[in-house]
C-alpha cells in the first residue's frame, strides 16, 4: 500500500468502479430501473465496493484496509444476490447477469 499515493491507482478500485458504471447502465437501461427498491439496493451496494476500498485505503493502516476491503467483498456478494434478483424477475437477461457476475468475481 505505501507505494500508492491514491485509492484511485489501485487496480481492485478501478475494477470496482468498472462495475459500479455498469450496473448503473442496468439501471437506466432496463425495466430494472422501475423496481425502486432493488434499484437503490444493487446501487448502494456496487457503490459500497468502491466507498469501502477508498475509505479503508484513507485510513493509512494495512490492518484497517485490510478489514474494509472485508466489507467491500461482502458488498460484492450482495451484489451478486442482486443481480440474481433483478434476472429472476426478468429485469435483466442472463447474459447480462453472467457477465456482471463473471466481472464481480474477477
Amino acid at each position: 500500500m505505501a507505494h500508492y499515493k491514491s485509492f484511485e491507482q489501485l487496480e481492485i478500485y478501478q475494477l470496482a468502479r468498472i462495475l459500479c458504471d455498469e450496473i448503473w447502465g442496468l439501471i437506466v437501461s432496463t425495466p430494472l430501473g422501475k423496481d425502486y427498491k432493488l434499484r437503490e439496493q444493487i446501487n448502494g451496494s456496487s457503490g459500497s465496493i468502491m466507498d469501502n476500498i477508498a475509505e479503508g485505503f484513507g485510513r493509512g493502516g494495512n490492518r484497517e484496509f485490510i478489514n474494509f476491503l472485508s466489507y467491500a467483498k461482502g458488498s460484492c456478494s450482495e451484489t451478486e444476490a442482486q443481480l440474481q434478483r433483478a434476472y429472476d424477475r426478468k429485469h435483466i437477461t442472463e447474459q447480462e447477469c453472467q457477465l456482471l457476475s463473471k466481472k464481480r468475481r474477477n
